[in-house]
């Protein structure tokens, strides 16, 4: 395979091996897998899922939702809140598959009553303290008037609770993370059980990488719904929910010039290649991504003291160790695992596999 641009590898062997992982520990906590499907956006990669037994999948979007749609699946849940401008698109998809969407306020309550054509599920989203959308799940009162204003609506049902722990990618250790799983749980428990005697069936839902990938205990949870784990990255290396040796991707980069003075080597990939998504290294220092040594087989083990520094739009900037420093040459190609795998797929849009096969996403 000749590299002459950035070019996103993909580790097939890797990936499928983090999906059966993820696939069989739900299995053995009697749980339905939902896995997302924003991090591959691929229709190639999502029959993957189905010869483990995947049925129904998370998506991000509608767009992204007709998508999987258009290739046969047909129970899917879009994890983001409503958006009244897509009525149209949610009314066709309605028509098609088993809907699942996201209803926070009893105002998009009433905005389906009187647009919705369709019958769909809803889950109520909540905030278990990532703060970013969903009725904070203390707030019984606002939860309570929700419901109220579902149940009366024919056409939606009340498919139960959910929420994502987004708050674990802020953590310093792998406990942090397994104590706000924990909490987590114990709240949804806690609001299921509030309910269960006027709706039986309603499910509790949690999505996280890091916590779905550490916790083995998942008693009173109904579903999970993890995305990330299929590629892994930097960031969920760092924070432990995986070994580098899970990461299933990895950005090929040309070297195209060297600073011996600085120790820097220049990559030609930069921003739009891999996102400004970074990680903070021990000394304080941004780390946009670890370097690799391709090999035949895929890659090596992170080259000790080599990571990206810095991004333009183009250009990468590589710190190295004084000691290696001499082992990159320009005209190579090296490998940059990334911070964040979603970003940096949605921005290269097709993968390579190792044997030299091309794989588009949406």
């Amino acid at each position: 395979m000749k590299i002459t641009k950035p070019t996103l590898l993909l580790d097939k062997q890797k990936c499928r091996k983090n999906i059966k992982q993820m696939t069989e520990k739900a299995k053995r906590n009697d749980l339905i897998f939902r896995p997302h499907f924003k991090t591959h956006q691929s229709r190639q990669i999502a029959e993957w899922f189905k010869e483990f037994g995947v049925e129904k999948i998370t998506v991000s979007s509608v767009e992204m939702a007709k998508y999987f749609s258009n290739s046969g699946w047909k129970d899917i849940t879009i994890a983001f809140p409503f958006n009244q401008l897509e009525i149209t698109e949610i009314n066709e998809l309605a028509e098609k598959i088993d809907l699942k969407i996201l209803l926070i306020h009893p105002e998009s309550v009433d905005f389906l009553n009187k647009n919705l054509t369709q019958k769909i599920g809803v889950f109520i989203e909540l905030d278990c303290d990532y703060h970013r959308s969903g009725i904070p799940i203390e707030n019984l009162e606002e939860i309570d008037f929700l419901i109220s204003a579902i149940v009366k609506v024919k056409k939606l049902k009340l498919e139960g609770f959910l929420t994502h722990s987004g708050q674990t990618y802020q953590t310093k250790s792998t406990s942090q993370i397994l104590q706000i799983h924990q909490e987590v749980k114990s709240k949804m428990i806690k609001l299921k059980e509030k309910y269960s005697s006027q709706f039986p069936d309603l499910k509790t839902s949690i999505g996280d990488t890091p916590s779905c990938s550490l916790a083995d205990n998942f008693s009173g949870i109904d579903e999970i719904r993890p995305g990330n784990f299929v590629f892994f990255d930097v960031m969920q290396y760092k924070l432990g929910a995986c070994k580098a040796k899970h990461i299933a991707v990895s950005v090929a980069c040309p070297i195209v010039s060297k600073n011996e003075q600085r120790k820097e080597v220049v990559i030609y990939g930069g921003a739009v290649h891999l996102s400004k998504e970074f990680i903070l290294n021990e000394d304080g220092t941004r780390n946009f991504g670890l370097i690799v040594k391709l090999t035949e087989n895929g890659w090596s083990e992170p080259i000790e003291g080599a990571y990206v520094s810095s991004l333009s739009q183009e250009h990468g900037i590589a710190k190295v160790s004084k000691e290696n420093y001499n082992d990159f040459k320009i005209g190579d190609v090296v490998g940059i695992l990334p911070i964040h795998s979603c970003l940096t797929a949605n921005l290269m849009g097709k993968y390579i596999t190792l044997e030299g096969e091309e794989i588009h996403h949406m």
